[in-house]
């Protein structure tokens, strides 16, 4: 294993608190004052030099057949492979790897994990370095930096022995894969379409903003706003004011469920949503203008169009990979023309396809096995239409009477009910898809729901023992063995969460009940947020099915380059001439499920293209 850091020129204007990662590591003016190299646990090396001299000095490691780690190695790996053009056997992270252990209770930084764990101190030298050139060094000053860097790297490697510690393997894997999908990208950009859409979607854009009569006038009234949401189909968001206690709309730039409505599949709301929060551009519009500016930074492993694809592994409380360096192709809107027409700019090299699999209602899967909801997991095995068939049972009809919008409301109410949502919510959810369902019906569908799905709502208060559990355990209450779930599958560990099939674990940090009731809190990067049954079901959920997405991502490397994956879609490049094995072997990964999910049924649709839109 070689554990390094790279030192780089910083200024006020350019720095990684600035720009992207890409965008730094690409610009003309980056320059390596120095890097530090640990070899196992020989004592670290310093090497400062030009840039030929330091390419040489870097040549001299056998890369090849080492491991390389880093903190925070999305950084460190984009300058070894771009700027210096070594490809190590594969990368480490502590900074992942303590993501997914601690959460953000710690904090990800060196320094702090360092404190955490009692390795040492992070010096801070690298704050009298801003605006000096390699050059412009005193020869003690460089000395200490010399120090500083060489220091980090041995902070990184005794944070990597904590860490490492039961770290499953598999999930070393996904770390590496997900580093590489940045460092050593594989998808390319088509400027001349990104240009062509970007003119398109200006064009779009004002011809809304005149077709709405989007005036100062309704921009700044809260009702005039609502109404036109209203319209386009999207129930406003609301919040209770901290001022008045009472019930108002949520409209502020801080308000999360408004400022998502900016990736509306809706073009008008977009466009509605960025004027009220005074953007001059649409999110397509600044998404296409940031790819255009990727695709001309110049070559990356020899191709001048490569798209290096950022995303933070485990960056949800579930596990789920997340969007990271200003890139986050995992909200890209999945539908309507303007979203395909920007992702028909990714494209696959020449010679080549992309494969796009996505695994086919896996949380209801996942959540009817987890629950041992039988009945359900027979549809799904038989490959009967399970979204028709709670459509038959919601509106007492046979099956083959449901009509599609009877049919909709099926799908609606099994992605969206597993978890306990009440009627008022439900209905709400219904408007935003832009259908009106009055409040007796939405109550009377979710009655018939937990009706015919009894063993999920009985999961459902399963899992307020669990959390009331895991409060006892943390008040330091004698453990005792408490299954999760009917499978024997998880189970509680001895103070922070759910043990889950990858070996880590859904932790629930400082829980706590809130006084004078029987609701219980845990602390998330967001301030205190409240748990109980129906939502550690959702949680456990989507962490299973990102254990499944991993092991099926891991099984699809071994043939063929996994480019990206958004949610519960594994997208793949490979040649021409191999796609119609490619296909097959995808398909038989994503419809196999691990042997520690005996008795679950899988299943994929998939796609095939040059480029990421038409898959």
């Amino acid at each position: 294993m070689i554990t390094l850091d790279f030192e780089t020129y910083y200024d006020r204007e350019f720095s990684l608190s600035k720009m992207t990662t890409e965008e730094y590591v690409r610009d003309n003016r980056f320059e390596v004052i120095g890097v530090a190299v640990k070899v196992n646990n020989e004592p670290a090396q310093w090497f400062s030099g030009t840039h030929e001299e330091t390419a040489e000095w870097l040549a001299g490691f056998d890369w090849d057949n080492h491991f390389a780690l880093a903190h925070n190695a999305m950084f460190d790996a984009a300058i070894l492979t771009w700027v210096f053009g070594q490809k190590p056997k594969a990368w480490l992270d502590t900074l992942s790897m303590a993501r997914a252990l601690l959460g953000t209770s710690v904090g990800g930084s060196l320094a702090k994990l360092s404190e955490h764990f009692g390795l040492g101190v992070k010096g801070r030298e690298v704050e009298d370095a801003r605006g000096l050139r390699r050059g412009d060094f005193p020869q003690d000053q460089l000395n200490r930096y010399a120090q500083y860097c060489v220091n980090d790297v041995e902070l990184t490697y005794k944070l990597f022995q904590e860490l490492d510690a039961g770290f499953p393997v598999k999930e070393k894997r996904l770390i590496d894969i997900t580093l590489r999908m940045f460092s050593d990208p594989i998808l390319e950009l088509d400027t001349d379409r990104l240009e062509a859409h970007l003119v398109d979607v200006r064009e779009r854009k004002e011809r809304l903003f005149q077709e709405a009569n989007i005036t100062k006038e309704v921009l700044n009234s809260n009702l005039k706003f609502a109404e036109l949401l209203k319209s386009y189909g999207v129930h406003p968001p609301m919040k209770i004011s901290p001022t008045t206690g009472k019930e108002t709309y949520a409209f502020a730039k801080n308000d999360e469920h408004f400022v998502a409505l900016a990736n509306h599949s809706d073009e008008r709301v977009q466009a509605l949503v960025s004027a009220r929060l005074g953007a001059k551009s649409t999110l397509e519009e600044t998404r296409t203008e940031r790819f255009i500016s990727i695709s001309q930074r110049g070559p990356i492993g020899g191709a001048l169009r490569r798209m290096p694809i950022p995303l933070k592994y485990y960056a949800a409380h579930t596990g789920r990979w997340g969007g990271s360096d200003s890139v986050n192709l995992q909200n890209l809107p999945s539908r309507g023309e303007a979203a395909n027409k920007l992702k028909r700019c990714i494209v696959a090299p020449r010679g080549h396809v992309i494969i796009d699999c996505d695994s086919s209602q896996i949380e209801a899967r996942v959540l009817a096995w987890l629950a041992g909801q039988l009945d359900i997991l027979r549809l799904f095995s038989m490959k009967e239409d399970v979204y028709r068939h709670m459509a038959s049972i919601i509106f007492d009809i046979p099956r083959d009477a449901v009509t599609k919008d009877e049919r909709f409301i099926g799908k609606t109410t099994v992605l969206g009910c597993g978890y306990g949502m009440g009627a008022a919510k439900f209905q709400a959810q219904l408007q935003n898809m832009g259908k009106y369902v009055d409040y007796d019906t939405c109550a009377h569908i979710i009655k018939k729901y937990r009706q015919a799905n009894g063993r999920i709502a009985a999961w459902w208060n399963h899992l307020n023992h669990v959390v009331d559990e895991m409060w006892r355990r943390q008040q330091n209450s004698p453990a005792r063995h408490f299954e999760v779930d009917c499978l024997n599958l998880l189970e509680l560990d001895p103070f922070t969460g759910i043990r889950l099939p990858n070996g880590l674990s859904l932790n629930y940090p400082e829980l706590d009940r809130m006084p004078g009731t029987a609701d219980y809190v845990y602390k998330t990067r967001n301030g205190m947020t409240k748990i109980y049954g129906g939502k550690v079901a959702e949680n456990l959920c989507q962490a299973v099915a990102r254990c499944i997405i991993g092991e099926q991502m891991i099984e699809i490397e071994k043939r063929y380059r996994v480019a990206l994956t958004v949610h519960d879609a594994i997208a793949c490049v490979v040649p021409k001439e191999q796609a119609d094995d490619a296909c097959a072997y995808i398909e038989q990964c994503m419809s196999t499920p691990p042997k520690w999910a005996e008795g679950l049924p899988l299943a994929c649709e998939f796609g095939m293209a040059d480029n990421y839109g038409d898959c």
